[in-house]
């Protein structure tokens, strides 16, 4: 009778019985051929606009919540200067790095990325730390992480992967069952995962941890020349995580420690500092790796690519008001400046529309025009207007251009993009062709000293021996082992597998 009655509700509700096996589709019921792998020129050009399913799983997971930041929610901030190296405009035209000794004017804000706003700072998630540079050609961000690469290398997977490291949405907890359920189906994160359970794993504080940009950027001079960089940024303070008890014994004490830590240095003058690197590429040789340097989830390494100094920055001054000047402070990769422009990098490509477009949601319409986001030394000048919160004053008849009426000029010789040609390229939908998933992984466990190595294998354990299903248990380890056989091994073991377990079909 229960059986019947299920199925009369099933039929009133339309509930299919193959719910779980049924066709993916678009949310206007359009079947989707590929949801791994946004549409690209060629193999190795842009993401391209009409990617309509990518547009519409981005634009929807960027709607998700309300008002708070969809991730990256807990966080801080503060405002400081960056001072140049020297002059680079050998590489690019971009103001900031144009002459040794030039201050730039800075905002910067820490987060933790999956936790929501009033969450304990002690828990193992990357760390945001994004940097906005208030230039004298417009407002330059880079939407940088702790970590120097991601778990994904694709726009298209990450509302995917969000959804996964977020509470479930029926027991509203954050599920070991559920993350690795999804990553074991993606082996490009195990260079993250290598690093986001290492002794680095849960920053001691926001003044102890490095940074990356995690993309490669384009550098462009006068000429027109390209040079592809990755930017890293060195903490003064010394580079220091908390172990698991640590973190535990932290969190009893003071679970916004970070935030408070970072208050109280600048309020009593004790002012963080780090150093901004950058590694380059030539256009040429972007090509001559085992790997994509336009893959997320890879490093670059030192000892191929130096790092290059081109300036510290210091943070000197705490907000006046944190809901105006660090909650409504809005950070996006799109925010470039003449002399910088976004790679082909595929996780890159979907950020640029993605992170304006939230911001758009979160703030309105107009939320370039909030003081803590207006540029300071380019005041806006263009025709974009109404809208909710615009505080425009509008006094002239013309608001188009051309007009003979109004001399707004462009100069099409100076800040025109660098020319990029792909040839005959067709659009492709297909994997990059170096995946090369376990490589670099394998190498950062091996460059761990033995008490690194037992830390990560044992907060590694600490959530993976969680997950019920066995076959999660066993692709994950699998993963590890491809990068390092004792680092899978070890893993392997401390979860009670067997070699004939991995024998089974």
């Amino acid at each position: 009778m229960r059986i019947v009655k299920l199925v009369i509700l099933m039929l009133v509700f339309g509930i299919s019985l193959k719910a779980q096996n049924s066709q993916l589709k678009t949310n206007s019921g359009a079947p989707v051929g590929d949801n791994q792998n946004s549409q690209t020129v060629g193999l190795n050009g842009p993401v391209l606009l009409q990617d309509i399913h990518l547009i519409e799983k981005l634009a929807s997971f960027d709607r998700e919540r309300i008002p708070e930041r969809v991730v990256h929610a807990r966080g801080t901030g503060a405002f400081g200067e960056f001072v140049a190296e020297d002059n680079f405009s050998t590489f690019t035209k971009a103001n900031l790095f144009s002459a040794k000794g030039k201050v730039t004017p800075m905002a910067v804000r820490f987060s933790t990325v999956i936790h929501g706003t009033g969450s304990p700072e002690t828990l193992r998630d990357p760390r945001g730390f994004a940097l906005k540079f208030y230039t004298e050609e417009g407002n330059y961000d880079i939407v940088g992480n702790n970590l120097p690469v991601f778990f994904i290398r694709d726009a298209m997977k990450f509302p995917d992967m969000v959804h996964s490291l977020k509470p479930s949405p029926v027991t509203n907890k954050q599920d070991p069952n559920r993350i690795f359920d999804f990553f074991s189906h993606i082996p490009e994160s195990t260079n993250m995962f290598t690093y986001l359970y290492s002794d680095i794993g849960i920053p001691a504080t926001y003044r102890n941890m490095n940074g990356s940009s995690v993309h490669a950027f384009k550098w462009v001079n006068t000429k027109g020349e390209v040079t592809y960089v990755k930017y890293t940024w060195k903490t003064l303070q010394g580079e220091k995580g908390l172990t698991v008890k640590e973190a535990e014994i932290q969190q009893g004490k003071d679970f916004q420690h970070a935030t408070n830590d970072l208050y109280n240095s600048i309020a009593k003058g004790d002012n963080p500092k780090w150093e901004l690197y950058v590694q380059m590429i030539k256009e040429a040789d972007v090509d001559s790796f085992d790997f994509s340097p336009l893959d997320a989830t890879k490093n670059w390494p030192v000892a191929k690519i130096p790092l290059v100094k081109v300036g510290t920055f210091t943070l000197n001054r705490n907000a006046k008001n944190y809901f105006e000047e660090i909650e409504e402070l809005a950070f996006a990769p799109s925010d470039l400046v003449p002399g910088i422009e976004p790679s082909e990098d595929r996780l890159l490509q979907g950020r640029l529309f993605s992170y304006f477009d939230t911001q758009r949601y979160r703030l309105g319409a107009n939320f370039q025009k909030i003081p803590v986001n207006a540029p300071r030394n380019s005041p806006a000048n263009n025709y974009n207007q109404n809208g909710a919160a615009d505080n425009a004053v509008v006094t002239s008849d013309v608001n188009y251009q051309p007009s003979v009426e109004a001399k707004t000029l462009v100069d099409d010789n100076t800040f025109k993009l660098a020319k990029t040609a792909y040839g005959n390229a067709a659009i492709s939908q297909k994997k990059i062709e170096k995946t090369n998933d376990f490589a670099q992984a394998g190498e950062l466990y091996r460059s761990y000293t033995k008490e690194m190595q037992d830390n990560l294998i044992s907060n590694i354990v600490g959530d993976l021996g969680q997950v019920r299903n066995k076959e999660v248990q066993k692709q994950m380890i699998t993963h590890f082992y491809l990068a390092d056989r004792e680092y899978g091994m070890r893993l392997a073991a401390a979860l009670g597998f067997t070699q004939a377990d991995f024998m089974k079909k």
